[in-house]
């Protein structure tokens, strides 16, 4: 059932000459009578596998707006992800409803931050680890690094306190993150070229 839809949504995409993703999608849904997210999810299984090409009509040609495209939403994730733990570590008051708050966002901070940049400095094509990977890396190089920076720290004049603490991971992990904002660029500027 799943694969004769596939082909029937191949059939109309092959046979209608779109400009756009939300036209193509448009038109499978109208054509096979079935919902709009139904045939955007049918196209991208079918670019998952391969079978149906979809270009960026004007990607991005620089850093900066590579970065400030949609292509840099991950970075600006991670950005606001650090803004807010400081917020909640420096900001909100250590009170039942705001701790929790904290407690969240702390974990995230600790445990999958860290190694997830690293994760994107290292692999930074899509295709090379399945989100599943990526999500075990994270949480493992997190795991790995946050002693590491402890140990750093622990001899140096400012020893292991919160701040010293916080500040040293939110360093490692926006280094990390604009290193692999340039690696991904790296890759996407030969995508663009080839």
């Amino acid at each position: 059932m799943e694969k004769e839809m596939e082909k029937r949504v191949l059939n109309v995409i092959r046979h209608t000459r779109t400009l756009t993703l939300k036209e193509m999608v448009e038109e499978v849904a109208e054509r096979l009578h079935i919902k709009k997210h139904e045939a955007a999810k049918y196209i991208h299984d079918l670019w998952k596998k391969g079978e149906v090409e979809i270009e960026d009509p004007n990607p991005p040609k620089t850093l900066p707006r590579y970065v400030f495209s949609i292509y840099g939403a991950w970075f600006w994730t991670i950005v606001i992800l650090i803004t807010l733990t400081a917020t909640a570590i420096y900001l909100l008051p250590q009170d039942p409803p705001y701790i929790y708050l904290r407690y969240v966002l702390g974990s995230l901070f600790i445990l999958y931050l860290p190694g997830h940049t690293l994760i994107e400095t290292l692999y930074p094509k899509e295709e090379d680890l399945e989100p599943l990977e990526r999500l075990a890396l994270s949480i493992g190089l997190s795991l790995a690094l946050v002693p590491l920076v402890g140990l750093i720290l622990n001899y140096t004049p400012w020893g292991i306190r919160l701040t010293p603490i916080f500040t040293a991971l939110a360093i490692l992990t926006t280094a990390l993150s604009i290193t692999a904002v340039t690696r991904k660029y790296s890759y996407h500027k030969l995508l663009i070229k080839a």
